[in-house]
């Protein structure tokens, strides 16, 4: 598939030397890396003769209430320093906007960035800034009873979700030790979750499963290829479904699943679409890590909402 980059004469924000460019930060993100990343990129944005502003959010709230005023100002480019998480947070603003965005990436999963190849050493990111190109991706969408919530990776839905769940809940431990204490709690808790499933408009299917991941991106958690063919530009969500298993057999499926070779085994079953349907009582439902929705929702797809800097090939 052709990378949908946009033909353009020039080279972003380097080919005006003194382009106003806003950093926005969420400095909680990644355990204080967003903080220090923002730091670095300012002093590396400023050093290439550019007028920069630096502004931080100590909140959701407040990272979207600067978000909303720094587009106001319409900067030549919005650079957002933090995770995939801090990103899903003020999406819907940003695909109301012609500005482009550059991601720099200082949070814990960080797999937007990862799948746009953009470096995840903050000062290489920075210079996706002055020297990139853009490219235009997917946004993808949950509606539900809660609202409608963009995401840009992946949204998850049965056991991974309650992983995400049971790690949000835990105190105890700091670090990747909760996810990891989270995954033998939710493991030893397996059971399979009765969706009912209709996609693209085709007739309501009772789908048993362990999981259902529905992908604008490949992968979530850090890397891990849940939808490893998804491409962030081809208009289309990839939907990756695995059977009910037990535990086992589940321990021994995740070294396929982390180099993604998982989707031609016979438990797994991967399709496109553009909408899909879940509900299931107690249902969670989880995108760019963050809780987005339960019971029952719709998940679809904004082709090409969203203009991103992007290394060049």
């Amino acid at each position: 598939m052709q990378s949908a980059v946009i033909p353009t004469a020039s080279r972003g924000p380097e080919a005006s030397v003194g382009a106003h460019i806003v950093v926005l930060s969420n400095p909680t993100a990644g355990r204080g890396r967003a903080r220090r990343a923002a730091a670095a990129v300012a002093d590396r944005l400023r050093g290439r003769g550019h007028d920069v502003r630096v502004v931080a959010g100590d909140s959701a709230a407040a990272t979207r209430m600067l978000a909303v005023q720094a587009l106001e100002a319409a900067p030549s480019l919005l650079v957002v320093v933090g995770g995939d998480g801090t990103l899903s947070c003020v999406l819907d603003i940003l695909v109301d906007h012609d500005v482009p965005m550059v991601l720099i990436p200082a949070g814990t999963g960080n797999d937007l960035a990862r799948s746009l190849r953009v470096p995840l050493d903050p000062i290489a990111a920075a210079d996706v800034a002055l020297d990139g190109v853009p490219r235009r991706v997917d946004v993808g969408e949950v509606r539900s009873a809660e609202g409608v919530r963009p995401f840009v990776t992946v949204a998850a839905l049965g056991f991974d979700a309650r992983v995400s769940d049971r790690t949000d809940r835990l105190r105890w431990p700091r670090g990747p030790l909760r996810y990891y204490l989270a995954l033998v709690i939710e493991l030893l808790r397996l059971r399979p979750v009765q969706l009912d499933v209709a996609i693209d408009g085709e007739p309501v299917e009772r789908m048993p499963s362990t999981l259902i991941a529905v992908g604008n991106t490949a992968s979530y958690g850090g890397g891990m290829p849940i939808c490893a063919d998804a491409e962030p530009d081809d208009g289309a969500l990839d939907v990756v479904r695995v059977r009910p298993l037990g535990r086992l057999r589940l321990l021994r499926l995740f070294p396929q699943l982390l180099r993604g070779r998982h989707l031609g085994l016979r438990e797994v079953t991967h399709r496109r679409a553009y909408s899909v349907y879940v509900s299931a009582p107690d249902l969670l439902v989880y995108a760019d890590g963050e809780r987005v929705a339960r019971d029952s929702c719709t998940i679809g797809i904004r082709p090409a909402a969203l203009t991103v800097l992007v290394p060049r090939v």
